[in-house]
């Protein structure tokens, strides 16, 4: 029988819900692109209701425990407690929301870790080189949250160029001054918005920004197809260095991997038009921390929003809480009540193959037999 451990965020302070705003969710026949929905045989919980915090427990007990094998949810992933239960786990769950980093040293004491399986999209909180180096299988639920993902990406992009979240402070204070509250508000309509990666949620938000009347820019390590090319006039670049210095916004949407991490610094920052926005609502160390922060100080960049932070949850000193100018969120793009639905399924479906010994459809693979494969072998690029 297997252990299977799920690190899961904490319940609302407030205490875990007994009811929620809506009455259920829309219902979705398919991902753009023609991927299906996640499928498992069967689910035991509510669409709708909060499913990855620590009493949600992904809906996964019940099926988990009926066929004998032993559920831990925890939302401790960093004491030694954690480390105890993760010595003989044969499977660890964990949301990039809330991620139990899995480093080299971890794996290699836990040897009887078979799967480790990302509740969401984005497996950068395994050491990828590690899990192949120990034959652990690294599984993600992909596509599930990523038009959430894109939804946040697009709301940040518009509430930083239009000096939104300022304006709301205001009436919150009482205040009223409307020249203090237009002095850094613009119209997103004829501006060059370029995103670094059009994949699932690069193309998404594309889509989305093009009814704004924007000219669109783009940098993949794959060419999008020409005929997508012309649907959305995008303009391609060979390079995030190429692109930037013509676009009055910039948004990332790139997984991490060394070809990505620390990408924007100082020195890519600078070429960017002075008075630029930056949206990262992929990782937060394809970003120089202290970069960003000097660049928002000097008015190189006029903004920086996005919902990713190193180390997540991030300390309360952390200078991206306090900069100028940001419209940062805590880690909720890609965990709304839609997507929780969508990735607790997932998970489920990636147990049920994993522990019937059936294959785990490719495109929710990045690990496998020792080698990147599937969704891992497109995106993921090791040292």
């Amino acid at each position: 029988m297997a252990k299977v451990l799920c690190v899961l965020y904490d319940d609302p302070i407030g205490g875990y819900p007994a009811s929620y705003a809506r009455d259920g969710l829309p219902e979705l026949t398919g991902y753009p692109g023609g991927q299906t929905l996640p499928s498992p045989k069967g689910v035991d919980f509510t669409p709708g209701h909060l499913l990855g915090s620590v009493s949600g427990e992904l809906g996964l007990r019940r099926f988990l425990e009926e066929r004998g094998h032993t559920l831990v949810v925890t939302s401790d992933k960093d004491s030694d407690a954690f480390e105890r239960e993760l010595a003989d786990a044969d499977v660890v769950i964990s949301q990039p929301f809330w991620p139990a980093y899995l480093t080299a040293e971890r794996i290699a004491r836990a040897p009887k870790l078979k799967l480790a399986v990302t509740a969401g999209i984005g497996s950068d909180h395994v050491d990828l080189e590690a899990a192949i180096a120990h034959g652990v299988t690294v599984a993600e639920v992909t596509y599930c949250n990523s038009i959430s993902v894109a939804e946040h990406a697009v709301m940040m992009i518009l509430s930083l160029v239009r000096d939104y979240l300022p304006s709301h402070q205001t009436v919150l204070d009482g205040g009223w001054n409307i020249a203090d509250r237009v002095a850094r508000s613009y119209d997103v309509e004829g501006m060059h918005v370029g995103t670094v990666a059009a994949g699932r949620i690069g193309l998404a938000v594309l889509r989305r920004l093009k009814p704004f009347d924007v000219h669109l820019h783009y940098t993949d390590r794959h060419r999008l197809p020409r005929e997508v090319e012309e649907e959305l006039g995008l303009t391609f670049h060979e390079s995030a260095a190429a692109m930037v210095p013509h676009c009055d916004v910039v948004t990332v949407n790139a997984p991490l991997h060394p070809e990505t991490e620390g990408l924007f610094g100082d020195t890519l920052i600078a070429t960017m038009k002075r008075g630029a926005y930056l949206i990262n609502t992929a990782r937060a160390r394809i970003a120089d921390r202290d970069a960003v922060v000097r660049a928002l100080e000097s008015g190189q960049l006029a903004g920086y929003a996005g919902d990713v932070w190193y180390p997540q949850p991030a300390p309360a000193d952390h200078p991206w809480r306090t900069m100028p100018h940001h419209g940062m969120t805590p880690h909720i793009s890609g965990s709304s009540l839609s997507a929780q639905a969508r990735y607790a399924a997932g998970t489920r479906e990636i147990l049920e193959c994993w522990l019937d010994g059936t294959p785990i459809r490719e495109e929710y693979l990045i690990v496998e037999g020792g080698a990147l494969a599937g969704a891992g072998a497109h995106s993921y690029s090791t040292r």
